[in-house]
């Protein structure tokens, strides 16, 4: 049989499966897992949740334990985690940072039991919460901090010392301490200053980050180490990886002997004998999560005598006196008290799911958004329902499903005319969004003139979005072309302005003027064209005139369009209202060509270099723009005409088959060595 999430992840369930399936679900699951990793780690923005990426990893694993033959070298489960960073100096660690064996319900936590007595008779267990951060180790000789460094692939890390020893709770000296000790530890931020930085974040400008995990290992990896140590990172402590001048017989005495060091351990743990007392700790923990001022993930169940650990031993990636019980997404029930509708920057018309308040992932909850008309006929949503709501990879809350019809409800559907300006509404062939076809409509046009200000497009300083309202609600405005006939004594005469911002403004939009066609192109907000897309069209047509006259057939054939992306283009650029906009910014001294930077030498001609993973420092663009600079080609996929590979944190199936045909793997630091 098969289920599937409200994804579109469709997991198998098949039992009775023969080698040439198994081989097909595989490459399948391979393919969606390092797709979804990709997203979670390298673009920092998840489609699933965990749990669901969980369960995609569980059945990967189950093919593979069936049929080991088809175990390929570059399978998601052949990886414990990130590749070491270029930016600091790699550290190989003495005793392996290993990952857990993850399970997901209580039946698994027995068989585990269960496999430790058989091997180990009677046998004690600790428990305690899996901290949602990132894992570390700390060295100290005599006493003191001598090297502090990330996990890294279990193997090999790289070295962090200077930030973490921006870690108030990271003791830099330790009194009564062992010649030597190693320790590891889950370096944290708590949803209180995770609130505060993107709150700062917003104010600023900058993207915040996702959520705390994220933002703790953003903050360790920063160059500068004053940024760190504005971050407020904490850390909890919680094993001995190796110890010279003190012994143990157990893990929980291991804990209160890092305790009496002044460590920062691992906030509770229970020592258990029966599976039921397992059961009740791993249950109460969970029942906790809302209360610890941090995020978990998981509860951690271990064998606690030390000397049956290593009876027990461990595979290449895992411990067998230890597995991770993770829980599932929190979902909670409550009331549709009603349905908004909201009108997009490109017209679509949103629905927005406005509930009973309620408690998900540490956070208060009241709306998520319903996408479109055929997710809420799907899911039969109506205004009164009871429903479940749960926060999707722990960030995005959405509606899973509808428990009940309060009394005399009935189908909700989406308005036929836009609720902003009356303009019978639309929806085009192949799509399931409805969309305000007038683009004249108030709600898309303070959004189109936000996005024509913002810094991915023409990058006007002082204009966002509480100035861009001020001016359309004034009048001053109707189209971003009146942005370049505007006067300082227009803006004088507004609340917000006085002389100087006022002046500053107009030379902000003054100095627009020669943003770049590229970023003219992204500002003129057409469907499907984003940044890259907007420098691809004008790398090959060069001008605005040339863009305007071009095919449908000569768009489509440049290197990562297709018929889509082509039809977009072409519609947007054939309506009137941006034939006269494009024409009015012509007036105004807009640039309307294509300025490519001459390269600063040619070193890299003939060159083709793949990115992957994520870099220290740069972003992709900004290292394609720097290959390129010098003439070099980025691709996006490897093969032997590859010359280089700049791989960073959790490089996947690229780095992979580089290795395989033998391709010279090099990190961000020697990229730009090679430009010097």
């Amino acid at each position: 049989m098969k289920g599937e999430y409200d994804l579109g992840i469709t997991i198998s369930y098949k039992i009775f499966m023969d080698k040439k399936d198994a081989a097909r679900r595989i490459e399948e699951l391979s393919g969606v897992i390092e797709q979804h990793s990709y997203r979670y780690y390298v673009l920092d923005d998840p489609v699933i949740s965990d749990y669901d990426f969980d369960m995609l990893m569980q059945e990967l694993k189950s093919l593979e334990e069936k049929f080991p033959e088809l175990v390929r070298p570059d399978s998601p489960t052949q990886r414990v985690g990130g590749e070491a960073l270029g930016k600091f100096e790699k550290v190989t660690h003495a005793v392996q940072m290993a990952s857990l064996q993850d399970v997901f319900s209580f039946e698994q936590v027995e068989n585990f039991i269960e496999k430790c007595r058989n091997e180990l008779g009677e046998t004690e267990f600790t428990v305690e919460p899996k901290i949602d951060g990132l894992s570390v180790s700390l060295e100290y000789t005599d006493g003191v901090l001598t090297r502090g460094s990330t996990r890294g692939d279990g193997y090999i890390g790289e070295d962090v010392t200077s930030n973490l020893r921006t870690i108030r709770s990271i003791p830099l000296k330790l009194k009564n301490a062992p010649e030597f000790l190693e320790v590891r530890g889950e370096v944290y931020m708590s949803r209180s200053s995770f609130s505060e930085l993107v709150e700062q974040q917003e104010l600023n400008d900058e993207t915040p980050f996702k959520n705390p995990r994220n933002a703790a290992a953003g903050s360790l990896r920063q160059k500068d180490s004053r940024i760190t140590a504005k971050r407020r990172l904490d850390i909890f402590i919680f094993n001995v990886q190796q110890v010279k001048g003190a012994e143990f017989a157990s893990h929980s005495e291991s804990l209160d002997y890092l305790r009496s060091l002044g460590f920062s351990t691992i906030p509770s743990y229970r020592i258990c004998r029966k599976a039921e007392e397992i059961r009740e700790e791993i249950g109460r923990i969970g029942d906790s999560r809302e209360q610890f001022p941090f995020d978990i993930d998981g509860a951690v169940v271990k064998v606690n005598d030390l000397a049956q650990r290593e009876i027990m031993g461990a595979t290449a990636k895992t411990p067998k006196w230890a597995v991770a019980y993770k829980y599932p997404p929190e979902e909670k029930e409550t009331t549709l008290l009603r349905i908004e509708v909201n009108v997009g920057r490109t017209g679509a018309i949103t629905p927005v799911a406005v509930f009973g308040s309620i408690m998900l992932a540490g956070t208060s909850v009241s709306r998520a958004v319903l996408h479109n008309q055929d997710f809420i006929d799907e899911k039969d949503i109506r205004v009164g329902d009871r429903i479940i709501v749960r926060k999707a990879g722990e960030i995005i809350p959405e509606v899973l499903r509808s428990v009940s019809h309060c009394e005399n409800s009935v189908p909700f559907r989406l308005p036929e005319r836009c609720p902003v300006c009356g303009t019978p509404s639309v929806r085009d062939d192949g799509e399931s969004v409805l969309r305000c076809p007038n683009v004249q409509c108030p709600a898309q046009l303070l959004k189109n003139m936000i996005h024509f200000a913002s810094k991915s497009a023409m990058n006007i300083d002082g204009l966002g979005e509480a100035n861009m309202k001020l001016l359309v609600e004034s009048g001053l405005v109707s189209s971003p072309a009146d942005l370049y006939f505007l006067r300082k004594e227009q803006l004088t005469s507004l609340d917000r302005f006085a002389d100087k911002s006022a002046e500053n403004l107009i030379n902000a939009i003054n100095m627009s003027k020669n943003a770049g066609l590229d970023r003219l192109v992204n500002a003129l907000g057409i469907r499907n064209i984003g940044q890259r897309a907007a420098a691809a069209l004008c790398e090959r047509f060069g001008s605005m005139d040339n863009i305007l006259a071009a095919r449908k057939e000569d768009i489509s054939s440049i290197d990562g369009f297709g018929d889509i992306m082509a039809e977009s283009v072409v519609a947007a650029l054939e309506e009137p209202h941006r034939r006269e906009l494009i024409q009015r910014l012509k007036d105004a001294g807009v640039n309307m060509t294509y300025e490519t930077k001459e390269t600063m030498d040619s070193r890299f001609a003939g060159k083709t270099f793949v990115l992957t993973g994520t870099l220290p420092t740069m972003k992709r663009d900004d290292a394609k723009k720097l290959i390129e600079s010098f003439g070099g080609k980025v691709s996006g996929s490897v093969s032997k005409k590859t010359h280089y590979v700049v791989a960073g944190e959790d490089a996947g199936s690229k780095l992979t088959k580089a290795q395989e045909l033998g391709i010279s793997i090099i990190s961000e630091e020697e990229l730009i060595d090679m430009t010097k």
